[in-house]
């Protein structure tokens, strides 16, 4: 194995930072050369009635798959179309009222070309992405979105690296552009993302977490804190509830406040709950995210919190188990 100071050693330490510093600069140019034909684009997307179709060969084709898949995430309906499949059938898939978007480096690639008098027969638009503003692509195009680049990170300065980099990052800006213009929030990349950490933490609500009333640890305040440790055991929650006639929460007594009044000397066998519970306990509303439940225990430095409906009665309690458990948290 190579040691730090051997040869080899430092020539890949090198080769790997002139890669990143050849890629690195061919994303600022491009930020540098980005025009009116960027928001041209966007416009024409914006208006699109149909859908977005991604099209490449090659690592453009890779790239051109993950635009595809990054878009269709942020608001704008869009799938994947192979080059060469689309000219064995699939080109079927593509409307009058879409709109392709063609990735090629070169803007020569066989494949597209072929494809591309049928694109504009069908009356769909056609938005080129190539490094060639004088290709055969982007002389077809409604639109060309130049991502040409000065030179590739390859030392050969054949294999796309630099190129397919920058086709990264002009694919990600128009993405980017467009959720912004679509008012694209969070709550919405959330419906596109159920089955994720972030789908889960943005769709799920309080209600959904809770321990409902009948779960909870409740008790009168005027009862003797005894009873208060023995509906606390009951439950697993590190808590009770002290409930009033008209079912608003009177107050809460918690494991620290066993605690402090354990360190107070207190009598447990004589003293009222009532002379120990904390009297304005945290609450939220059931329909509440539960993100904002975590973030609220984590800022209070809590790990309880009840659960009050919009008369102020309450409705259930949750703790941060129960957050970590519904993987919220």
């Amino acid at each position: 194995m190579d040691t730090p100071t051997s040869p080899s050693f430092q020539r890949a330490l090198e080769l790997g930072r002139r890669v990143l510093e050849i890629e690195a600069q061919a994303v600022v140019a491009l930020a540098e050369r980005l025009d009116e034909s960027f928001a041209q684009a966007i416009e024409m997307i914006l208006q699109c009635r149909g859908r977005v179709i991604v099209s490449g060969i090659g690592k453009s084709g890779h790239i051109a798959r993950k635009f595809a898949a990054t878009l269709a995430s942020t608001g704008t309906p869009a799938y994947f179309v192979h080059a060469a499949e689309a000219a064995h059938g699939d080109l079927g898939m593509i409307a009058a009222e879409d709109i392709m978007i063609a990735i090629s480096n070169s803007g020569s690639s066989a494949e597209l070309l072929t494809i591309v008098p049928q694109v504009k027969r069908r009356g769909a638009k056609l938005i080129a992405m190539t490094g060639n503003a004088d290709s055969p692509l982007a002389r077809e195009a409604d639109i060309h979105l130049d991502a040409a680049v000065s030179e590739e990170a390859c030392p050969l300065n054949l294999a796309p690296t630099a190129s397919t980099t920058a086709e990264l990052a002009l694919s990600d800006a128009l993405a980017v552009a467009l959720l912004d213009a679509r008012g694209f929030g969070s709550e919405d990349f959330a419906r596109s993302h159920p089955g994720g950490n972030l789908g889960r933490r943005l769709l799920t609500h309080v209600c959904d977490v809770m321990r409902p009333l009948d779960r909870v640890p409740v008790i009168a305040s005027g009862a003797l804190l005894t009873e208060a440790l023995f509906a606390m055991t009951r439950g697993g929650m590190g808590m009770a509830v002290a409930l009033g006639s008209d079912g608003k929460p009177e107050g809460i007594f918690t494991d620290g406040d066993l605690r402090r009044a354990l360190e107070n000397g207190v009598d447990v066998r004589t003293t009222h709950l009532a002379e120990v519970l904390t009297r304005t306990p945290h609450a939220i509303g059931p329909n509440a995210l539960a993100v904002e439940a975590a973030e609220m225990m984590e800022r209070l430095r809590i790990s309880q919190l009840l659960v009050v409906d919009e008369k102020g009665k309450l409705a259930g309690a949750l703790n941060t188990h129960d957050l970590m458990q519904a993987q919220v948290i």
